[in-house]
C-alpha cells in the first residue's frame, strides 16, 4: 500500500493516558457484557484482574472485568475510564461511547478521547450536527489537534453545512492535515459538483514530488469517473515506473485499461474514516500503538470494509502478542480482493510463529496460487519454505519470479535466492546470483557480508573477500552477524589476535547467537584458551542450537579441533535476506 508506505515527518506524541500497554484485546473467558454482579466475586478484585488483563494487552476481557467491578460499586470515575479504554481498544465503539468520561474532573487525556469517540459514533449514526458539536469543543487539543480539523469538514458535510464543509481545513505546520485536508476537500467539491475545483486540489498534490505517489490512487480514481481513462493510465504508469510491483497500482491500471466502472466516490463515512487511517498510520509509525489501535477502531466504526484498517489492525495485535486476535482481523479481508493474498501472508506467519508450521505453508501456498496472487504472495510463500529450512523449494518458487524480471531484476530477489540456493547446497549458482546482486547494489552491507563470508569460507578470493567484510563492518558496526564475519575472516588469514577481539566485540551484541559463540570457542582454542573454548562450546548447546550445530559443539567438547577448523554457514544479520 502506496500510502502507508510514505513516511509523514511530523511533530511526536505522547503516550496515550490512562490507556493499556500496546497489547490487543483477547476474547476472554468473561467476554459480552453482564449486567448482574459476579457471585463471590469483589469489585476490588474484578478491577485488579481487569488492571490485569489491560497490562497483557487483553482489552476485551479487560472491559469485561471493568463493568463487573462497575456493578459491584468500585469507584464510578476510575472504572468508567478503564472500561472505556478497554472497550475502545477492543473496537466495541458504541460500548465505548457510552462509557466515555467526558465530564470534567477525570483524566483530561482520556476525556478528550471520550468525546472524540462520541463524535465518531455520532458521524456513524448519521448526527452530523451533533458530531460537528463535539468536535469543536476547543478543549479537544492535543493529540487530537489533526484528526479533530481533518473530521470537522466531513461532520458539516453530514450536517448539511455545504459552506464550512467545503472551507480547506489548515492547521499550522501540520503536513498531514495540510496534504489529506487537501485530498477531503477534493472530494468534498467533487460531492457538491464541483469538479474543476476539486481538480485543482488534486493536480496540487500532484505537484508535491513527496507525496505523488501516496494521492495517484486518489486523482486516477476521480480521473475514471470523469471518462479520462487514458490520463488515469498514463498517470498510474507514471508511478509505476518507480514502484513497478504496488498491487494496488497495478489493479487500478487494469481497471483503467479495460475501461471498467469507476471506483465510487468516498461516501461522508468513508471520508472520515480515511482521515482517521492517515492519522493511525502517523501514530503506528512514531510506535505508539495505541493511539493508532484506537484510532484504527474509530475507522472500522465508520467503514467495517476497510481493508488496510483491518490489515494494520490485525499487524499492531499481532506486535501486541494476541495472534489470534491479529488473525481474526485479516480474515475480515474477502478472497475477492486483491488484498487478500496478503491478509492470508499475514496468518500464515502468526501460525508459523505459534508453532503450526505444516498449516502455516498450506494456507501461505494457498494464498500464492489465489487467482489474486501476484509477487507478494509467491515471496511470502517462498520465505516461509526458507524459514522451514525447504531451500529447494523456495528457490523453485522464486525462479520465475527472477525470469519476469530479467530486464530489469531486483537485487534483493537476487539475494534472496542466492542465500537460498547456496543453503540448498547449490554453491555456483547461488555464488552468481550474489555476484550479480551486488554488481546491481554494491555498497549493501548485507551482500557484501553473506558474499564476502562465503567466500572466506571457501578459502577463496581472501584478500577481496576480507575487503567486502570490512565495508559491511563500516556501514553496521552494531551487527553481531557482520562483526562475527570479520572475526572469522581474520581467523581463516591466521590472525587470531585480531579474531578474537572482533568476536568478543560480536558476542556482546548478540550473546544469544550458537554461530558466534561456536565461533569463538574455535578461536580461544587455536590461542591455547581451552577452558574458555569449553565454556563457549557448551554455551552453544544451552542456545538451541540447530542439530548439526549440536553434533559439532558436542564433538569439539569431546575431543577438541583438529588441524582446521570447521566450515560455517555465513551469518546472516537478522533475517535481512528477505524483501
Amino acid at each position: 500500500m502506496m500510502r502507508l508506505r510514505v513516511l509523514l515527518s511530523l511533530a511526536s506524541t505522547a503516550v496515550l493516558a490512562a490507556c493499556a500497554t500496546s497489547g490487543p484485546p483477547l476474547r476472554g473467558e468473561q467476554s459480552g457484557w453482564n449486567n448482574t454482579p459476579w457471585d463471590g466475586r469483589s469489585a476490588y478484585g474484578q478491577f485488579l484482574a481487569g488492571q490485569a488483563a489491560m497490562e497483557d494487552g487483553r482489552s476485551e476481557e479487560a472491559a469485561a472485568y471493568f463493568q463487573a467491578a462497575r456493578n459491584l460499586g468500585e469507584d464510578p470515575g476510575l472504572i468508567a475510564e478503564r472500561a472505556f479504554t478497554a472497550s475502545l481498544l477492543a473496537g466495541e465503539v458504541s460500548r465505548a461511547a457510552e462509557l466515555a468520561p467526558v465530564a470534567p474532573g477525570g483524566t483530561e487525556g482520556v476525556r478528550r478521547l471520550g468525546v472524540l469517540t462520541q463524535a465518531v459514533d455520532l458521524l456513524s449514526r448519521g448526527k452530523g450536527k451533533d458530531a460537528q458539536a463535539l468536535l469543536a469543543d476547543p478543549t479537544l487539543g492535543f493529540p487530537h489537534r489533526p484528526v479533530v480539523t481533518l473530521l470537522t469538514p466531513w461532520a458539516a458535510a453530514a450536517a448539511g453545512d455545504a459552506a464550512k464543509a467545503q472551507t480547506l481545513p489548515e492547521l499550522r505546520n501540520d503536513r498531514l492535515v495540510q496534504y489529506f485536508g487537501r485530498l477531503g476537500h477534493a472530494e468534498i467539491l467533487e460531492r457538491a459538483g464541483k469538479t474543476a475545483e476539486a481538480e485543482a486540489d488534486y493536480k496540487a498534490l500532484m505537484e508535491v514530488a513527496a507525496v505523488r505517489p501516496m494521492f495517484a490512487i486518489d486523482y486516477g480514481a476521480f480521473l475514471e469517473r470523469r471518462k479520462r481513462r487514458d490520463e488515469a493510465v498514463a498517470l498510474y504508469d507514471s508511478i509505476l515506473a518507480d514502484a513497478p510491483t504496488d498491487s494496488a497500482l497495478l489493479e487500478a491500471r487494469a481497471r483503467a485499461a479495460a475501461k471498467k466502472a469507476a471506483p465510487p466516490l468516498n461516501t461522508v463515512r468513508q471520508g472520515a474514516a480515511n482521515s482517521l487511517v492517515a492519522c493511525a498510520a502517523v501514530f503506528s509509525n512514531e510506535r505508539q500503538s495505541q493511539f493508532a489501535l484506537a484510532y484504527l477502531r474509530l475507522a472500522l466504526h465508520l467503514d467495517p470494509k476497510r481493508e488496510d484498517a483491518l490489515l494494520m489492525v490485525g499487524d499492531l495485535l499481532d506486535q501486541g502478542g494476541d495472534p489470534e486476535a491479529a488473525r481474526a482481523a485479516y480474515a475480515r479481508v474477502p478472497a475477492s480482493s486483491s488484498r487478500y493474498p496478503a491478509a492470508q501472508g499475514k496468518i500464515a506467519w502468526t501460525l508459523q510463529n505459534a508453532g503450526d508450521k505444516a498449516k502455516a505453508l498450506t494456507i501461505a501456498e494457498a494464498a500464492a496460487k489465489s487467482p489474486n496472487a501476484g509477487r507478494s504472495a509467491q515471496l511470502v510463500y517462498a520465505d516461509l519454505l526458507r524459514a522451514n529450512d525447504r531451500w529447494a523449494d523456495a528457490v523453485a518458487v522464486i525462479d520465475p519470479l527472477v525470469v519476469a524480471e530479467k530486464d530489469k531484476p531486483d537485487w534483493r530477489l537476487l539475494y534472496m535466492r542466492g542465500v537460498s540456493l547456496e543453503r540448498a547446497g547449490r554453491w555456483p549458482d547461488a555464488e552468481r546470483d550474489l555476484q550479480q546482486a551486488l554488481s546491481l547494489n554494491p555498497d549493501e552491507p548485507e551482500l557484501l557480508n553473506y558474499l564476502g563470508y562465503s567466500w572466506i569460507d571457501r578459502n577463496e578470493h581472501l584478500a577481496e573477500a576480507l575487503s567486502m567484510v570490512q565495508r559491511a563492518v563500516k556501514a553496521n558496526p552494531q551487527s553481531g552477524a557482520m562483526l562475527d564475519s570479520l572475526g572469522w575472516a581474520y581467523h581463516r588469514l591466521g590472525d587470531d589476535k585480531a579474531a578474537v577481539e572482533m568476536l568478543e566485540q560480536a558476542i556482546e551484541f548478540e550473546p544469544g547467537d550458537p554461530d558466534i559463540n561456536d565461533h569463538l570457542g574455535d578461536v580461544y582454542w587455536r590461542l591455547g584458551r581451552k577452558t574458555e573454548a569449553q565454556f563457549q562450546w557448551r554455551r552453544v548447546l544451552s542456545l538451541e542450537p540447530t542439530p548439526e550445530q549440536k553434533a559439532a559443539a558436542e564433538a569439539k567438547l569431546k575431543d577438541g579441533l583438529g588441524s582446521k577448523g570447521p566450515a560455517k554457514a555465513p551469518a546472516v544479520a537478522n533475517g535481512a535476506d528477505t524483501l
